[in-house]
């Protein structure tokens, strides 16, 4: 399911095309400004999202085996909630 697809699912049961276009767009612009600040965002039942930071690091080209410096850098990081996990697992 791609962005538009989940747009029109929501906009069933929203009635509006328009009004689930826009909440769609908060909801993913509000999670993404959080954690981009270092915040951790927590949707019980569902899960977490948050900033992890990689340290620097040494890696090796496979190609030609020539070691590269991997700068240090941060990422956004999901943990899936029980609820979650046990849907998707097929569980009750």
């Amino acid at each position: 399911m791609n962005k538009r697809e989940l747009v029109d699912a929501i906009s069933d049961r929203l009635g509006s095309k328009k009004a689930a276009a826009e909440a769609v767009d908060a909801i993913l612009e509000t999670i993404q400004a959080t954690v981009a600040k270092g915040d951790k965002v927590a949707i019980t039942g569902f899960g977490s999202f948050e900033k992890a930071d990689r340290p620097a690091r040494t890696a090796r080209n496979p190609a030609t085996g020539k070691t590269i410096d991997v700068p240090a850098t941060s990422v956004p990081k999901f943990k899936a909630g029980a609820d979650f996990k046990n849907l998707v697992a097929g569980k009750k």
